[in-house]
């Protein structure tokens, strides 16, 4: 593999977990500059026609995790004949991996309004990593009354990163409330639907059992672009706004693709 490619760090992967046949997690250690918890970064390999391929990854480590940020992790779905993952799939522990050295993104505490105290974190699929990002920051842990993680996913399966998320509630003592949302099969206790229909007929609030509010509430909306745009029209409807940084408001989202 060549060793020069702009704006990339030649890293090394470290780990490698498999949760389901097509989504995975990888490991990687590489000396790339430092970045903030929510942010996301451009993983690089090169291609049977020696391209080399580029695409996002968000990081589901906290960069200020005991072993430093330059060990990193990604939450990463193969998409069949997509144009990296399937390579990305095919790593092993010791392979080359090309990172970008500098990280992207504004879905980070410092862009949540002083104000508020009570922080909703919606997802789907992969696009859980970078709230776990968030959410292993000792900011987040003192920060905030109350944190409502939803993740939405297909199957229980892909309800990944459980262990985590069990150490992630411990260290809240009982700030931090975990709901999951399974669409294609029935597991007793857990919604079962769309996250924007479940936001607007109550079941989302009732179980979280805090009331969001316009004064002290704000939500981060991360996953399929279907989901973010029905969450918005949800979110509106119940008197919230889009967040800009001209404009405080309630909401603010990152396509996952």
């Amino acid at each position: 593999m060549e060793r020069q490619l702009n704006g990339f760090i030649e890293g090394v992967v470290t780990q490698v977990k498999n949760w389901t046949e097509n989504e995975f997690s990888i490991q990687v250690k590489a000396d790339v500059k430092p970045y903030i918890a929510g942010q996301f970064t451009k993983l690089a390999l090169k291609n049977i026609n020696d391209e080399w391929v580029r695409r996002a990854y968000s990081f589901v480590n906290s960069p200020n995790q005991a072993s430093g940020h330059s060990d990193m992790e990604f939450l990463i779905i193969d998409v069949e004949n997509g144009h990296l993952s399937p390579q990305l799939a095919q790593l092993n522990i010791g392979d080359q991996i090309y990172v970008g050295d500098k990280a992207s993104g504004f879905m980070t505490l410092s862009e949540i309004p002083a104000e508020c105290t009570n922080l909703w974190l919606l997802s789907t699929g992969t696009a859980i990593g970078p709230f776990l990002s968030i959410l292993s920051e000792p900011e987040t842990q003192t920060r905030f009354d109350s944190i409502i993680l939803v993740h939405a996913v297909r199957t229980k399966q892909e309800l990944v990163y459980q262990k985590l998320i069990t150490q992630l509630q411990n260290n809240y003592h009982g700030k931090l409330k975990y709901l999951p949302i399974v669409s294609r099969e029935k597991i007793p206790g857990v919604h079962s639907g769309r996250i924007p229909q479940l936001l607007t007929n109550g079941k989302l609030i009732s179980s979280a059992d805090i009331t969001p509010t316009t004064e002290n509430s704000f939500f981060y909306l991360c996953g399929n672009p279907d989901m973010v745009h029905d969450t918005k029209d949800a979110l509106e409807t119940l008197g919230f706004k889009k967040h800009l940084r001209r404009s405080p408001g309630h909401f603010s989202s990152e396509n996952y693709w």
